[in-house]
């Protein structure tokens, strides 16, 4: 039986064939959907997202939405979290950045331009009940640190649901709208916390419903988590997730 064996050169260290190979596998591959060189994202995002498909998803055990729309970090420079009062922030969230800011859900893929970025839509599941977003930017190579999120997904209810409370906790500052309505503002610097805050009470429509959120952040690190609990407190699992 013959056995192949690599064979150093002499002068060639163990350690420069390790960084040789190294740099083969993180060199950008060629992209055949639309001709050019890029990362593979996919590759990029893992192991806190994977690609949103068209199947049926449902938010988790726990009731968590983990199906999500998220754009590619908003440039926001801020030296510190502490400026995050409810005024700065309804300044900040209101501000129109991109076309069509709170009356379309965009498509996976689609491009807007804010100032001078041109940034893409993802289409991601998160395989977190929380959403990395620091984790996000940093694997698409975008800025992690004084940036400004968006964050869209569609919920379909079979039915109409009354005395709903949606549930969100930041890291840092954010806000939440259902169906274009505020429901929860999380101001200040603050870590992450599952049902931080909570919404007065809602009413989730039968059929399509429309949430967005905006997060920002200065240093640290950035993610975000959403759900809608019943009147008696229970997480809402009877919904489906789209992104469309």
């Amino acid at each position: 039986m013959n056995i192949k064996r690599n064979v150093l050169l002499p002068g060639v260290s163990l350690a420069i064939l390790l960084a040789s190979a190294a740099l083969s596998r993180s060199a950008p591959q060629h992209d055949k959907t639309n001709g050019i060189v890029g990362r593979d994202t996919t590759a990029s995002l893992a192991p806190y997202f994977t690609p949103a498909n068209t199947l049926k998803n449902t938010p988790d055990a726990e009731g968590f939405i983990r199906r999500w729309l998220l754009l590619e970090p908003i440039n926001k420079p801020n030296r510190s979290n502490t400026v995050f009062t409810d005024s700065y922030l309804r300044a900040a969230f209101t501000t129109t950045y991109f076309p069509n800011q709170f009356t379309a859900v965009p498509k996976n893929g689609e491009k807007v331009k804010v100032d001078t970025q041109g940034l893409t839509w993802h289409a991601l599941e998160s395989n977190n009940f929380n959403i990395k977003l620091f984790r996000f930017a940093s694997g698409l190579n975008k800025p992690t640190y004084g940036v400004l999120f968006w964050a869209v997904t569609v919920i379909n209810s079979p039915h109409e649901i009354k005395n709903v409370r949606m549930a969100a906790g930041s890291n840092s500052a954010s806000m939440w709208w259902l169906n274009g309505k505020e429901t929860v503002l999380l101001s200040g610097d603050r870590r992450m916390v599952m049902d931080d805050c909570v919404s007065p009470r809602l009413t989730i429509n039968k059929g399509k419903n429309i949430v967005w959120g905006a997060v920002i952040n200065g240093p640290g690190m950035s993610d975000f988590c959403v759900r809608f609990l019943d009147e008696n407190g229970m997480p809402i699992k009877n919904l489906t997730i789209t992104y469309e």
